[in-house]
C-alpha cells in the first residue's frame, strides 16, 4: 500500500454574492466613528484566505451562503482562497485585498521585515491548533525530546511555534533538522521525519483516515504520541482577520466596512457553531463547486474540521476578541524564538496599532442590539473517521 496522497494547490477565482439590501454600521477614523458621519459605505470586499476552501475558513463560506454580507450591505464580496502561491498578509499590503486571513507571528514578521502597519481587527482562533505528531515507539513526547531528531514542518512561517517552544526549554534549534513536509502525513507515514506537523482540524485526521498496512484498520490515536503547542510556551495566535492599519485611519468608509464585514462574519461562525453539520456541508460545497481544486475535500474529513475549528473559536469569550495575554505571550514567543540557522522572527515589539478591539466591540455590541447571541460555548460533535475523510 502506498500513503502518497496527491496535494491540489490550485485556488479557486473567489466566490461573489448578490446584493439584497444596504444597511451600514457608522465607522470612522482611527476607530469606528459617531453615528452622522458622511460617506460613501463601501458594498463591494475582497478576503484573501491563507488556504483552500475547507472548514477552517467555514464561517466565511457560510456567510457567503445564508446572506449575511447582503444583510450588512455589501453586493459583491469575494472570498479569495490561497493553495500556498498568495501571502495573504502581502495580498492586503499591496492593496489588492481588504481584509486577510493569517496567523498573528506570521504578520508580526511581515511587518517587522517590511515596515508596514497592520492591524488584527477580530481574533477567530483563541487557541493553537498546531501539533507535532509521531509514532508511539519514538521517545518523542514532548519538546524536550526534539534535539537531534528530524522536525517536520510545512515552512511559510508554520515552524515558529516549534522554536518558541525550544527556546522556552533552553534547547539549541541548531540540533534540530527541520524537514519540510507537505500538507499531508505522508512524511510522517514514510518515516522522513521522526515528528510531523499537524492541526487539529487537518492532517491528524488525515492520519487517522489512513489504513494501516500491518492491521488493515486505521491507525488511531494510540500509534501515535501527540504534543499540543497550545500546552507548551510555544502556543501563538493562529487565523485572525486583517485590515490596513493607515486606511483604518484615514478612510471612514473602509473603517465603517470593517465593522459590518465583521457583523456578517460573526454570523456565519455562530451558525457554525449551532449548526455545525451543516455548515461542513456548506463548506464541502464550496470545495468542490466546478474549477475548483482542493486538498483534502472529503464530507467527513470537513465534519471533523468543523468540530474541531469549532473548538478553537468558542473557548468561552465573546468571539473575536483579542485577549491581551495571549497576544502578549505570543509576542514574546516570537521574540524569543531563533529558527536553526539563527534567525529571529522578529526583534523588536510590535506597534501598538497591530492588534485593536474596538471595531470587533462595535460589531458585537451591534449584533446584540439585533438581538444576535454571539457568545456561548460550543458543544462538540462525536464524529467518526473513513478512510479518506469520505
Amino acid at each position: 500500500m502506498t500513503h502518497s496522497t496527491r496535494r491540489a494547490l490550485s485556488a479557486v477565482a473567489g466566490i461573489a454574492v448578490a446584493s439584497l439590501a444596504l444597511s451600514a454600521c457608522a465607522g470612522g477614523s482611527a476607530a469606528p466613528a459617531e453615528s452622522g458621519t458622511d460617506f460613501e459605505p463601501l458594498t463591494t470586499v475582497k478576503l484573501q484566505l491563507q488556504w483552500l476552501p475547507q472548514a477552517q475558513f467555514a464561517g466565511y463560506y457560510v456567510a457567503l451562503d445564508q446572506g449575511y454580507f447582503e444583510e450588512e450591505g455589501f453586493d459583491d464580496v469575494e472570498v479569495l482562497p490561497s493553495g500556498g502561491d498568495i501571502v495573504p498578509q502581502d495580498a492586503l499590503v499591496a492593496g489588492d485585498v481588504d481584509f486577510a486571513v493569517a496567523w498573528v507571528p506570521k504578520v508580526l514578521g511581515t511587518m517587522e521585515n517590511q515596515g508596514v502597519e497592520l492591524t488584527d481587527i477580530a481574533q477567530v482562533f483563541q487557541k493553537s491548533g498546531t501539533l507535532q505528531v509521531s509514532w508511539k515507539d519514538s521517545g518523542i513526547t514532548s519538546v524536550d525530546d526534539f534535539e537531534g531528531k528530524r522536525i517536520g514542518s510545512w515552512g511559510f512561517g508554520n515552524e515558529w511555534e516549534i522554536f518558541a517552544a525550544m527556546a522556552d526549554k533552553g534547547l539549541d534549534a541548531s540540533t534540530v533538522e527541520i524537514t519540510t513536509q507537505d500538507f499531508s502525513m505522508n512524511a510522517l507515514l514514510d518515516k522522513d521525519v521522526d515528528a510531523a506537523q499537524a492541526m487539529t482540524y487537518n492532517e491528524l485526521a488525515q492520519l487517522l483516515e489512513t489504513v494501516d498496512p500491518a492491521t488493515g484498520e486505521l491507525y488511531t490515536m494510540d500509534d501515535i504520541n501527540v504534543i499540543s503547542y497550545e500546552d507548551t510556551a510555544g502556543a501563538m495566535l493562529q487565523d485572525a482577520i486583517w485590515a490596513d492599519t493607515q486606511r483604518l485611519a484615514d478612510d471612514p468608509a473602509y473603517a465603517d466596512a470593517a465593522v459590518r464585514f465583521l457583523k456578517a462574519v460573526i454570523k456565519g461562525w455562530v451558525f457554525a457553531r449551532d449548526n455545525p453539520t451543516e455548515a461542513a456541508e456548506i463548506t464541502y460545497q464550496a470545495a468542490t463547486a466546478p474549477g475548483v481544486s482542493a486538498f483534502p475535500v472529503g464530507p467527513t474529513h470537513q465534519l471533523w474540521q468543523m468540530n474541531e475549528v469549532n473548538k478553537l473559536i468558542w473557548a468561552g469569550g465573546d468571539f473575536g476578541l483579542v485577549d491581551s495575554a495571549a497576544w502578549d505571550k505570543t509576542v514574546q514567543g516570537a521574540l524569543a524564538a531563533v529558527n536553526q540557522d539563527g534567525l529571529n522572527l522578529i526583534t523588536a515589539e510590535p506597534p501598538a496599532s497591530a492588534y485593536s478591539n474596538e471595531y470587533i466591540e462595535s460589531a458585537l455590541s451591534a449584533l446584540e442590539d439585533e438581538g444576535v447571541t454571539v457568545d456561548g460555548e460550543y458543544t462538540p460533535i462525536e464524529v467518526t473517521l473513513t478512510e479518506g475523510g469520505q
